[in-house]
């Protein structure tokens, strides 16, 4: 019994540390932000269990890494935004194969083609995430009429132009739930938890032994990669 009250004791702290519901951090500008990933369409013949289920943003005033992992070993994408150092690379490690790309400053990144169009319509509607207060926007895109997405953002966290390099850039603020559209897949990301944290400036530098491909190759082994 004491066991038992112990694990259950235990769960409850756990949750708690990790609850959205908690109050954030207000202001802070080096950190962690853990994403869920949510498929809401599918076209491709893998399950979705063997995808991607978390992103991973670390930041530190203008810098962020952003890592979205496969469950299955350290195979995933990852970008990294280092403006002091002319960093805006890509990169992807699948089955061993190591990829990137080296876009410039005021380019979107590989794997947003498909939202090249978006239209992004700001609201007053209002909303708390992981304890940060949000404002709601919607993004709508030409070739799919009738499609409303839902975008929330906060300005409580204070990452300098988080989303420069997406095609949320008219967004000026931290995204906290928003979707990724690329061919037949359609993702929800979710913030679930927002960690004040040190980190370290050598996350945020070029990664070694990585081949340097061109921005088509990497949008198309990206799709792959989200429409397996």
């Amino acid at each position: 019994m004491k066991s038992f009250n112990f694990l259950t004791i235990a769960g409850i702290i756990i949750f708690t540390l990790h609850s959205c519901r908690e109050k954030g951090y207000k202001n802070i500008s080096e950190g962690e932000i853990h994403y869920s990933i949510e498929y809401l369409t599918n076209t491709g013949s893998v399950s979705n269990e063997f995808k991607p289920k978390t992103l991973v943003v670390t930041f530190k005033n203008d810098k962020i890494l952003f890592e979205i992992l496969s469950p299955i070993g350290s195979q995933g994408i990852i970008n990294i935004v280092n403006p002091e150092k002319g960093i805006y690379d890509t990169y992807v490690n699948m089955l061993g194969t190591k990829l990137y790309y080296s876009a410039s400053p005021d380019e979107i990144y590989p794997g947003f083609s498909w939202m090249d169009n978006v239209i992004i319509r700001k609201t007053s509607k209002t909303t708390v995430i992981c304890g940060y207060e949000c404002n709601h926007a919607e993004a709508v895109f030409p070739s799919m009429p009738g499609r409303v997405y839902d975008i929330w953002y906060t300005d409580e966290i204070k990452v300098k132009n988080s989303n420069a390099s997406t095609p949320f850039r008219q967004i000026d603020g931290v995204l906290m739930s928003f979707y990724y559209i690329l061919g037949g897949s359609e993702m929800k990301f979710e913030a679930e938890a927002v960690y004040k944290k040190t980190v370290s400036d050598k996350i945020f530098e070029r990664r070694p032994k990585y081949k340097l491909i061109s921005k088509k190759d990497m949008d198309k082994i990206i799709s792959d990669i989200v429409n397996l």
